[in-house]
C-alpha cells in the first residue's frame, strides 16, 4: 500500500516537474520572440527615418565657411545641415536685381529677380551684348518666369555664367545659372534650391493654384532638360519646403551637370 502511494507521489512530482520545465521553455521562447520583433521594428523605423528627405540630418563635412554670403549666418558653422532654414538676404540683395559691367566681359547681376527683371536684362544685353561674355550671379532668386526668360536669353547669346567664391545663388537663381553655355562656381559658393511659390491673382481657387504650380514646375523641368542639367536638381527643389534651402555639394554640382569645368564639357546639343 505504502509502495503504491509512494509511486503515485513520485509520478505526480515528475509530471509537475515536466510541466514546470515546459512553462519555463515557453516563457523563454516568448521573451526571445518579443526581443526579435522589437529589434526588427526599431530597424524598420530607422530605415524610414533615413529614407524621409525631410528628416535627414546629413551634414556637410567641410571646413567652416568663413566667407559665406551676407545674410546667411547659419552657413558659418563648421558642420551645417544641408537642409537649412532659408537665409534672409542682406538689404542689398533684397533689392531688385541690378546689372553692372565689370572687367573681362563680365556682367555682374546682383539682387532679387522681380517681375520685369528679364526685360531689364534684355535691355542690358541689347546695349552691351558684344562685350558680355559671362553673367556673374549673386541673387536669392525671385520670380520664376523672369528667371527662365533670363536663362534662355543667356543660352541664346552663348554667355557663360558664374557664382563667385563666397557668393549666393538660391531659389530661382540656379535656373538663370543653368542657362550658361559654361557654368562655373567659385570656392564656397552657395548654390541651393527649394520649392517654387507661384504668384497668382487674388481669389484664385485651390484647384487653379495647384494647376498653376504644376504648369510652372513642368516648364522648369523642360527648361533644365534643354540646358543639359540633370533633373535630379528639380527633384531636390520639389522635396524642399519653401522656407528651407537644399545646398548642393561641389561634387553634386558637377555630377548633376549644373557646374561644368570648361567649354568642352558644356552641353553640346542643348536646345535654345
Amino acid at each position: 500500500m505504502r509502495a503504491a502511494l509512494s509511486e503515485r507521489v513520485h509520478a505526480w512530482l515528475a509530471d509537475k516537474a515536466d510541466e514546470s520545465v515546459l512553462r519555463w521553455i515557453f516563457r523563454l521562447v516568448f521573451v526571445v520572440t518579443v526581443a526579435v520583433l522589437g529589434a526588427d521594428l526599431a530597424e524598420r523605423a530607422g530605415w524610414l527615418a533615413m529614407s524621409d528627405p525631410l528628416s535627414q540630418t546629413e551634414v556637410q563635412q567641410d571646413a567652416p565657411m568663413t566667407d559665406a554670403p551676407p545674410g546667411a549666418p547659419s552657413l558659418l558653422a563648421p558642420l551645417i545641415k544641408r537642409l537649412i532654414p532659408l537665409p534672409q538676404p542682406d538689404p542689398a540683395l533684397a533689392q531688385p536685381i541690378s546689372f553692372e559691367l565689370g572687367g573681362g566681359g563680365r556682367l555682374l547681376a546682383s539682387g532679387t529677380i522681380t517681375p520685369g527683371s528679364s526685360q531689364a536684362f534684355a535691355a542690358e544685353v541689347e546695349k552691351h551684348g558684344e562685350y558680355i561674355k559671362t553673367v556673374v550671379l549673386n541673387s536669392p532668386g525671385g520670380a520664376v518666369a523672369d528667371a527662365l526668360a533670363i536663362g534662355r536669353l543667356i543660352r541664346t547669346r552663348k554667355f557663360a555664367t558664374e557664382v563667385e567664391a563666397g557668393k549666393y545663388c538660391a531659389s530661382s537663381c540656379p535656373l538663370v545659372f543653368a542657362g550658361g553655355i559654361e557654368r562655373r562656381a567659385g570656392e564656397r559658393a552657395v548654390i541651393g534650391v527649394h520649392q517654387i511659390a507661384a504668384m497668382q491673382p487674388a481669389n484664385v481657387t485651390p484647384r487653379d493654384e495647384m494647376s498653376l504650380g504644376q504648369t510652372i514646375s513642368a516648364r522648369c523641368e523642360r527648361y533644365l532638360a534643354d540646358m543639359g542639367v540633370k533633373l535630379d536638381v528639380w527633384v531636390h527643389a520639389m522635396e524642399t519646403p519653401h522656407d528651407r534651402l537644399f545646398i548642393f555639394k561641389p561634387d553634386e554640382l558637377k555630377g548633376l551637370n549644373l557646374v561644368t569645368s570648361g567649354p568642352d564639357s558644356a552641353p553640346e546639343k542643348a536646345r535654345t
